[in-house]
């Protein structure tokens, strides 16, 4: 079964910029489970994925407008130091916010007493990312998994 719109796809993924160790990887771990055309991926990797089969690998290196965007200039914010809990913060690291969009990943650019100047560009904003591919699995989406948008049971979204 060929990998399409609306198809459930386990892979196993690692992942860097491009000519740079990887950063992140599956391996070891359960597969990531994600629904075919439905935004749970980055553009440029479901993109990649189509028309694939179960069992197969491959790499892929993904552009910067195809993956988390150019980045941004100027795109700060400052932030109440309370909203970071007992953190220790530093310049350069990078923290998950919540906020009322659901979970956003910053970097710290800047820490005073009582307020935090972050960047809030994606960390892999600008930059073009290498990817390999293992297909573990795919199938055809449950009529509800494809209502909610993304895969259900083993390695997906529990409700």
């Amino acid at each position: 079964m060929k990998i399409e719109k609306d198809r459930a796809v386990r892979f196993h993924y690692t992942v860097g910029e491009v000519g740079q160790p990887a950063t992140e990887s599956s391996q070891g771990g359960e597969p990531l489970a994600i629904l075919i055309g439905h935004n749970n991926i980055i553009p440029g990797l479901e993109k990649a994925m189509e028309g694939r089969e179960a069992g197969e690998t491959f790499a892929v290196d993904v552009a910067p407008a195809e993956a988390y965007g150019e980045r941004r200039e100027g795109l700060t914010q400052r932030i109440a130091k309370k909203h970071f809990g007992d953190q220790r913060l530093t310049p350069g690291m990078q923290v998950v916010l919540q906020t009322e969009y659901g979970p956003r990943a910053v970097t710290i650019e800047k820490v005073g007493l009582s307020v935090v100047d972050v960047d809030l560009n994606h960390p892999m904003a600008g930059k073009s990312l290498h990817f390999d591919i293992e297909v573990v699995d795919v199938r055809e989406a449950s009529a509800e998994e494809i209502e909610h948008g993304h895969v259900h049971g083993d390695g997906g979204h529990q409700h």
